[in-house]
């Protein structure tokens, strides 16, 4: 979708939000990513509400990722999404009343594909059923696709590649973008954006929270290698 993927930082631990979310923010918020997120698990709702406040203070993007699967849970997370004034809502199986509610509420809608299941989530399927999904999903007004590809239980490589190439829309890689090795696989086939969350908190990209954060966002725009 774009020559240099986005980076979406999520103050996220193992598919929930980081309890130090917002001490963690005030540290690193002049690190040079727009958009950063948070689960809808981890914190109450007034904590949420007050970082996200934060985020759109220091002129960031705001997105909320929901680890959801039946249609209730999935609502109640488009509805804190609204009430936290999110500009992204990720995750959730999809429903059409979620997605009605998105519409409604002008919140863009990044629904999973597949059969996503646990927490952390896990990714099945086949490929090109979810290829499929996303098409049915978009055109019924979806905003992107939230693939879970590196918690695929099958060939990762072969489903980042042949998904990002067909879907003609916004895909965000999320979950487990943990090496420079995913980061060189993402460059190369170049979707909308994709999620880091615990590799910054375990450290896998170095030392200190902004300091990976800039060294991403600084690789992002390297040329890939051929």
């Amino acid at each position: 979708m774009n020559q240099n993927p986005l980076l979406i930082v999520m103050l996220t631990y193992h598919d929930r939000t980081a309890h130090n979310a917002a001490q963690c923010f005030k540290q690193c918020k002049d690190a040079s990513a727009e958009y950063w997120g948070i689960k809808e698990e981890g914190l109450p709702l007034p904590q949420m509400q007050a970082l996200y406040r934060e985020f759109r203070q220091c002129g960031k993007k705001t997105v909320l990722e929901v680890v959801a699967y039946t249609e209730s849970q999935c609502l109640k997370g488009a509805e804190m999404a609204a009430a936290c004034g999110c500009d992204l809502l990720m995750g959730t199986v999809f429903f059409d009343s979620v997605n009605a509610f998105c519409q409604q509420n002008n919140i863009k809608y990044m629904p999973f594909v597949g059969e996503v299941s646990g927490r952390p989530s896990v990714l099945n399927g086949d490929i090109d059923d979810m290829i499929r999904q996303a098409e049915s999903y978009l055109q019924k007004g979806v905003f992107g696709i939230d693939l879970l590809a590196y918690r695929y239980t099958g060939d990762s490589s072969k489903l980042i590649r042949k998904f990002v190439s067909e879907v003609k829309a916004p895909v965000c890689i999320a979950g487990s973008v943990n090496s420079f090795r995913h980061l060189d696989e993402i460059k190369s086939v170049s979707p909308w954006a994709f999620t880091i969350g615990s590799a910054f908190f375990d450290h896998d990209f170095g030392s200190g929270f902004q300091q990976q954060i800039n060294r991403i966002s600084d690789y992002m725009k390297e040329t890939v290698n051929v």
